[in-house]
């Protein structure tokens, strides 16, 4: 596996990733995007982000990693080894090499310092947790788990009214946050999280009620990281568009729309969660819409 990095003022970005390929029918994902949206632009969709011969939307599972103020900072932990997913067959007792990838990019477990979990997801959580005698504990006992307090209700086993909830995300409450709550590890943020002089957390409702996302601003580079607001870039060029798993349509694209209209006016990389390719892009308004910009440029090892 090849290790990417890019450097953002005083911060240094790795990407870990834990799966990639061909994931959904592309209009299964974002039911509402046009078929010529992506035929139109199949020049630069394949083989990154659509896989034309099939119609099926390419994703990526993965983390970011960021080295900011002498601390270690993981985006997002992915799937997790061994989980209970009834509902996602795709990843029902799934086995991968998440931890040798964070092993090969220089990150043992003890050291990282933070978590951040953009919201509560099966594949945005799965590693906060190992298995250990026959339970789950803490994959990183010396971090510190940021959860969005909105989810953490949400999904947790204090909402009796159960709006929108699956057995799935029972089963993904009980492996990948109640234990983390037990360790007394977490901590439940709302509205604006300040990290570190270069990092914020601040929410962005929609896909779930607590989805947020994590600006950068270090020196004159600047990225968000926005978690789930986009699982393709045809809803950069299409933002009223939303993914198949938003669960509040119309909070979702007033987010979207909110978060790539900062972008694009402070010069942003948008690093969504899903992206294959390079992962991150830049974006511009134009014409009263979205359109790309440059992607990320790493260097490899």
């Amino acid at each position: 596996m090849k290790i990417e990095r890019i450097v953002l003022g005083e911060v240094e970005v790795t990407r870990v990733v834990e799966w990639q390929g061909a994931f959904a029918p592309a209009r299964g994902l974002v039911p509402e995007s046009d078929a010529e949206v992506w035929k139109g632009n199949e020049d630069w969709l394949a083989p990154d982000h659509w896989e034309p011969d099939g119609d099926r939307a390419v994703m990526a599972l993965q983390t970011w990693v960021l080295r900011s103020g002498g601390r270690t900072v993981l985006v997002d932990t992915g799937v997790g080894n061994g989980r209970e997913r009834p509902g996602s067959p795709q990843f029902h007792h799934w086995q991968g090499d998440f931890l040798g990838g964070l092993a090969r990019a220089g990150v043992r477990p003890e050291d990282v310092d933070v978590v951040v979990n953009t919201h509560v997801h099966a594949d945005h959580v799965g590693w906060n947790t190992v298995g250990a005698d026959g339970g789950w504990e803490p994959t990183f006992p010396n971090a510190r788990y940021l959860i969005p307090a909105v989810d953490d209700f949400h999904f947790g086993p204090d909402n009796s009214y159960g709006n929108g909830l699956r057995e799935d995300d029972r089963l993904i409450y009980e492996d990948s946050i109640a234990p983390v709550h037990r360790a007394g590890r977490t901590v439940l943020w709302d509205g604006v999280h300040r990290i570190d002089e270069h990092l914020t957390l601040e929410s962005a409702p929609g896909h779930t009620p607590g989805s947020s996302v994590l600006r950068l601003a270090s020196g004159s580079d600047r990225a968000v990281f926005v978690g789930d607001l986009l699982h393709s870039p045809v809803q950069i060029l299409s933002p009223s568009c939303n993914s198949c798993f938003c669960l509040d349509a119309e909070q979702a694209v007033a987010s979207r729309r909110r978060i790539l209209e900062r972008a694009a006016a402070e010069r942003e990389l948008v690093v969504p969660a899903h992206f294959g390719g390079a992962g991150a892009v830049e974006v511009r308004q134009e014409g009263g819409g979205f359109v790309l910009g440059r992607w990320a440029a790493y260097g490899t090892e």
